[in-house]
């Protein structure tokens, strides 16, 4: 009996996943967005790699990944707001090869020893142009489908792909970068980032039509995706979640320095990454009939509760187990959230929506590695922890105060669409 349910669930795993790839075009772009955004997957551990290794600072090289954050943060909203309005490719792809030129001199510049504050230009550029190729992705995914059930299946695959994508990335730059030179871990980024866009944009069939807005700023301002109800509280969340992220990042390497295991560093977040990899997957092939803000809050708690556990880790080998309870929540959170952003804002703008999502991780890891870096230098691994569990208990605590809030949003679009089947074909 228990061998035939297995089998059941392994079936319907792979009938889900089968039935969205067999779309044309969908393996084609979906494989070329993985390797267009697996470069990112190394860039803020790169970084903290390369200048703690060179600059012999926790504090520098958080403050460097949190420029490079916040300036892709920052331009990742303004880029997705002139794709939704021109085309992924005619922004894009100018856009990721001056990103990657960027990166290229960021490395120079260490290799070749100059002052630290030399770096921070061109990883400000790097970022600002880098854009976000998993919204770009989703966007596609959005175009392509037409059941509800196939775009859950296909922004769940998309969150496994970009955990697959952390579970490499942190061992290759890790390796990379003690193995080969400091800075070896982010050349593979410059290399990466410009293979994937010339896969990736090259591919226009599954290109979403553009979609021009009037102009004027007063207009613009009062369309502010961030103004739609329920949006900002979602963004928010993913904001400190990000803060969690870039918090594990430099705490993870900070403890198993002091452990003398610095090269373990990288497996430590690969197993994070793992783990919530197979969650989304998993996650991903069930059609799910509970509420999404009640599943998403509960996703948030669940991540606080187990980021709890990073306190009793004196080891890798603990801080893997934990890492294993921490990964299984994030994926399954993430989906429900991009999904909220899917039902809450127009589907015009749903490149923009879903960019706000990666803008609020990239500010969060940003403050989450400045924070945690700043904290460890004055007391340790432990404090960097410390922040980790801060930052997951505001997010819980702001997922459930407005879990009301953002159930009126999804109500009052719901009942507002009711009689347009067309976006309820698209959303679940």
């Amino acid at each position: 009996m228990v061998r035939e349910r297995s089998q059941l669930c392994e079936t319907h795993l792979v009938r889900s996943y089968r039935d969205i790839l067999s779309i044309p075009g969908a393996l084609a772009f979906s494989a070329a967005g993985m390797l267009a955004r697996s470069g990112g997957a190394m860039m803020g551990l790169g970084i903290v790699l390369m200048v703690s290794s060179l600059y012999g600072s926790y504090a520098l090289a958080g403050a460097l990944a949190a420029a490079n954050a916040v300036a892709w943060a920052v331009g990742t909203a303004l880029l997705s707001n002139l794709v939704d309005q021109y085309g992924q490719r005619r922004v894009m792809y100018p856009a990721a090869v001056a990103s990657a030129l960027s990166l290229a001199v960021v490395v120079v510049l260490a290799v070749l020893g100059l002052p630290a504050w030399t770096l921070f230009l061109p990883a400000v550029v790097s970022g600002f142009t880098g854009g976000s190729p998993g919204a770009l992705v989703r966007a596609r995914w959005n175009h392509v489908t037409s059941e509800p059930h196939q775009l859950h299946a296909a922004f769940s695959l998309e969150s496994t792909l970009d955990e697959v994508t952390f579970v490499i990335g942190p061992v290759v730059a890790t390796a990379l970068s003690t193995g080969v030179h400091p800075a070896a871990g982010l050349v593979a980024p410059v290399v990466l980032s410009l293979a994937g866009a010339q896969l990736f944009y090259s591919q226009r069939a599954t290109e979403p039509p553009p979609s021009p807005r009037p102009g004027g700023v007063g207009r613009a301002w009062r369309q502010f995706i961030l103004f739609t109800p329920g949006v900002a509280v979602v963004v928010a969340v993913n904001l400190l979640i990000g803060c969690v992220f870039g918090s594990i990042d430099v705490s993870v390497v900070a403890a198993a320095s002091t452990w003398d295991v610095r090269a373990a560093s990288g497996i430590v977040l690969a197993v994070f990454s793992a783990a919530s990899g197979l969650a989304g997957l998993l996650y991903g092939a069930r059609t799910w009939h509970s509420p999404l803000p009640g599943r998403f809050a509960v996703g948030v708690v669940a991540l606080f509760v187990c980021t709890l556990g990073l306190f009793a880790a004196n080891s890798v080998l603990l801080l893997s187990g934990v890492g294993l309870l921490v990964g299984a929540t994030v994926a399954p959170t993430l989906i429900n959230g991009n999904t909220l952003i899917g039902r809450l804002v127009p589907r015009e703008r749903l490149t923009e929506g879903l960019a706000w999502m990666g803008t609020g991780i990239g500010i969060g890891a940003a403050a989450g590695s400045s924070v945690s870096g700043a904290l460890i230098d004055a007391d340790g691994y432990h404090s960097g922890f410390l922040s980790v569990g801060a930052f997951a208990a505001a997010a819980a605590l702001i997922a459930v105060t407005f879990l009301r809030t953002l159930r009126r949003a999804e109500r009052r679009v719901a009942e507002a669409d009711a009689p347009d089947s067309d976006r309820d074909t698209v959303f679940e």
